[in-house]
This record gives structure tokens, sequence and C-alpha cells, in this order.
């Protein structure tokens, strides 16, 4: 085997190690803390209203101000859930960050995906 041809096998198999070392840290990486003094955006989640007309409010129970409606087959964001007055046996709120920030019985929203966490 010549100089060169040496040199050249230990240069590729220097490049393959790097490449397979990159790979096995990607996922690390990837999962890791953000950068100190940075903020990672929280997660929102999604759902589907159920009902015709959902009456979003200021506060999780039937008391709060009407914010605004959500109609039938909307898919609206929520930050959180939250409990709250009872709705047809459901205690359960969702926290909407769609517009303006309000709350609706998750009686009548449908999780699209994962229940979003407890605020």
């Amino acid at each position: 085997m010549t100089p060169r041809s040496a040199l050249a096998r230990l240069s590729i198999a220097v490049g393959t190690a790097a490449l397979v070392s990159a790979a096995a840290l990607a996922p690390a990486v990837a999962a890791s803390e953000p950068e100190p003094g940075t903020r990672a955006a929280p997660r929102l989640y999604k759902g589907v209203v159920t009902a015709n007309r959902l009456l979003l409010r200021s506060a999780p129970d039937r008391g709060g101000k009407v914010v605004r409606v959500a109609l039938r087959n909307d898919i609206v964001t929520v930050y959180c859930r939250t409990t709250g007055q009872s709705v047809d046996g459901n205690n359960r709120w969702y926290l909407l960050t769609d517009g303006a920030w309000a709350y609706g019985s998750a009686r009548y929203i449908r999780d699209l995906g994962p229940a979003p966490r407890w605020c």
C-alpha cells in the first residue's frame, strides 16, 4: 500500500467516524434545553368545536363575560386546561388563544391530538 492510498483510506475512515458521531448526537442536540437567556415557545394544542355555537368566556364558568363565539367545526388553539364550573358533568375548561384569550368548556371541544397541559 502506498502512502497516498493509506492517507486516502485514513481520510475516509475519519470522515465516516465524524458522520456517525454527528448522527448519534443529533437527537440529543434536538431535545436539549433552549440557550440561556432565550425562552422556548409554549406548546399549543388544537381542538374542534362540537357545539353549534360555543360561547367563549372571560372566566371558566357560565357567569364569565362572553368574549366571542366559536361555531361548530371551528378549529381552536388551546393554550392549557383548567377546572371550572361543571357543564353537563364536565368541569374542564380550555383557555383558548385565538385572537382573544377566552375560556371554552371542554365539554364542547374535542381534542385534535394529545390533551392540553394543565394551566
